[in-house]
């Protein structure tokens, strides 16, 4: 099963405006369940130290300002803040912003949570950061590539960014859509829009692009009898790449 080639053509004109209305409104109806863990976010509770143990081997948190993408509820960046980040998390949705605040207050974790998207962060701000996130996010939105060129934006020199997302081939199209949404109910229905998933030889293209060197592509493996997940070679479904930049954007 195929969708359309998801590499657009990119223009400057495209960060306007990088929201996809019905993706929100699909968050923000959900957005009190954020951190029940047996919830509808279960897959991201059981996922989210997978993911920081990548990211620790490959990064030093500590003291660093870390920007994070499309937080929604916080579980990420929470973590983050505890593992020694000064951590800016933004959201183009309110609700669950609203969850995450609240979440952090009550368990003293401090987070400056912002409504607000990448591309509007850096036309108002332009504040550089460390590391930036931007996982499980880019094939909810319109233009994945306007974010990734955000994070170009603002990463200071030799600054490092971690993507994840899920590739868009026929397994991915069995095992995250069929059955996480519909036949395991690990997530609602409609989680999932197949002609938005991503390849990683797309993804690639983009940071490549936009003069982000990649340093690893690793797949995120699910197992659905012990209901765990590991880092794995295989990338034909959840993947997550760590890039880094390395010099200034070429125009």
């Amino acid at each position: 099963m195929e969708g359309k080639n998801n590499i657009l053509s990119f223009d400057e004109s495209m960060k306007k405006d990088n929201t996809d209305k019905d993706e929100l409104e699909k968050f923000e109806s959900i957005a009190k369940e954020w951190w029940d863990i047996n919830g509808k976010f279960k897959p991201l509770h059981d996922i989210n130290p997978i993911r920081m143990g990548y990211i620790n081997r490959r990064v030093d948190l500590e003291g660093k300002r870390v920007l994070d993408v499309g937080c929604g509820g916080g579980i990420l960046s929470e973590s983050l803040a505890l593992a020694g980040a000064k951590v800016v998390a933004i959201d183009a949705a309110e609700g669950p912003l609203k969850v995450a605040k609240l979440h952090g207050f009550e368990a003293g974790i401090f987070v400056d949570y912002r409504n607000t998207t990448i591309e509007q962060l850096y036309a108002e701000n332009g504040d550089l950061f460390d590391v930036i996130m931007c996982l499980e996010m880019l094939e909810h939105v319109p233009n994945p590539e306007s974010v990734i060129s955000s994070c170009f934006d603002l990463l200071k020199p030799n600054g490092n960014v971690f993507f994840s997302t899920i590739n868009r081939s026929p397994k991915s199209y069995l095992f995250a859509i069929i059955g996480a949404e519909y036949l395991l109910k690990l997530l609602p229905k409609g989680t999932h829009q197949y002609e938005k998933l991503i390849k990683p030889s797309e993804l690639a293209g983009w940071c490549r692009k936009h003069d982000l060197s990649i340093q690893d592509i690793s797949g995120i493996v699910f197992n659905p009898f012990f209901q765990t997940y590991k880092i794995s070679s295989d990338v034909d479904v959840n993947y997550i790449v760590h890039c880094k930049k390395v010099r200034a954007k070429f125009v």
